[in-house]
């Protein structure tokens, strides 16, 4: 059963790549639109923003009837975005580009997810969400040095050329398999804000802001970070040690969810993310520094279906809005924790003291999940799937 979740993964590996291959290529789009590289930046904020948006307040509405076709929306609202970006000829059609990728990817990050979530059976719900996980891990680790390495030998407009062909393979490997997706008629009726309602949800969601913030936040400066430490050299393998942890946790995370829960990971992942991060911040070992980042990609990443799982385990009418809002936190928390550093750089903090700085919302983060944990220690016994409210104390 769990191989029919392939096609999902598939599509994630392409949201996962437009999150980030702007990063290595702003510069290049910047002097080919006129404008500065803050101006192209501003089109991460629009792409974080409209993720943020769509992806609660549009997905539930869309699976109304059928699950394929809203994949199917999402992924193609996705792709033109992306192609009106490849083709933008100035920075304001750039920006208005990411605001419609970002809709487009919010939504289908959530709805991807449930169904994977909903196409297997109970004991293979963890490994189900990771798997999409490990589409959007898989692409943020190639997003970046492929964009590079495209927009360097054939220019911008090409990475993102290439972005839209990966979008388009998925969309026609997803119609083609329209037929085996479950329908999640359950989430027809109700706010998607409903969710939020319970105690458990937004704590979740804080969580994941928190560690998205530390961890993908805290990636920004990764470069400057070695620099700082005389690391410089090695900066393209930590780069590589991080991207490989990502895929390796997320890849692996599924089956210990599965057959032990997310109790143990809910509170482990978030303390091997600060010991991490001390790490970077107390040595300049270089073999130190590899180990640490490869630890930091692999439990942020790993992080994302734990918390999936724990929110929504018991609760699976519930699941697309939750998970929505997950994914919203977690994008969010990355973009803030950037500005945050960004903005103690700019105040004289040295570039490797910002793993310092992480180690706070971490911490914040494993009081959070710990919480978490108990909680859903506690409550075991599944909601019926036609439930629509929420329990406010949950």
């Amino acid at each position: 059963m769990i191989g029919k979740v392939w096609p999902l993964s598939v599509a994630a590996v392409a949201l996962g790549i437009d999150a980030y291959v702007l990063a290595g290529v702003l510069p290049s789009i910047a002097d080919s639109l006129a404008t500065t590289v803050a101006m192209i930046g501003l089109g991460v904020t629009a792409f974080t923003a409209a993720y943020a948006v769509a992806g609660p307040l549009l997905s539930g509405r869309l699976t109304r009837g059928s699950t394929a076709r809203a994949l199917l929306i999402a992924l193609g609202v996705f792709n033109l975005g992306n192609l009106i970006t490849a083709l933008a000829p100035g920075i304001e059609v750039f920006l208005a580009s990411r605001v419609v990728a970002g809709a487009g990817a919010g939504i289908l990050t959530a709805v991807a997810t449930t169904t994977a979530a909903a196409m297997v059976s109970d004991h293979e719900r963890g490994r189900a969400m990771s798997l999409v996980t490990f589409g959007l891990s898989t692409g943020t680790v190639a997003g970046v040095p492929v964009g590079m390495l495209v927009g360097q030998s054939a220019g911008w407009r090409w990475t993102m050329a290439l972005v839209v062909l990966i979008g388009v393979v998925s969309m026609a490997v997803l119609a083609s398999r329209a037929k085996t997706l479950p329908r999640l008629d359950a989430m027809s009726g109700g706010s998607a804000f409903t969710v939020l309602r319970s105690s458990r949800t937004s704590v979740g969601v804080v969580a994941v802001f928190l560690l998205g913030g530390a961890s993908l936040g805290l990636y920004t400066y990764l470069l400057p970070m070695a620099e700082d430490r005389g690391l410089g050299a090695w900066g393209f393998a930590l780069v590589w040690a991080w991207g490989i942890g990502g895929v390796t946790g997320s890849a692996l995370i599924g089956k210990p969810l599965d057959r032990y829960g997310p109790k143990p990971p809910l509170i482990a992942l978030p303390v091997l993310m600060g010991l991490s991060f001390a790490a970077v911040w107390l040595s300049s070992s270089p073999i130190t520094w590899l180990i640490a980042a490869a630890v930091w990609g692999a439990v942020g990443w790993a992080s994302v279906p734990t918390l999936q799982q724990a929110l929504t385990a018991d609760r699976p009418a519930q699941a697309m809005p939750i998970i929505a809002f997950q994914m919203a936190a977690m994008y969010l928390g990355s973009a803030v924790g950037a500005a945050l550093g960004g903005a103690l750089l700019t105040a004289g903090t040295g570039p490797a003291d910002l793993a310092a700085w992480a180690l706070v919302p971490a911490a914040l983060g494993l009081l959070l999940t710990t919480w978490i944990a108990a909680r859903a220690a506690a409550r075991r016994k599944p909601e019926p799937a036609t439930a629509l409210a929420c329990d406010p104390v949950g």
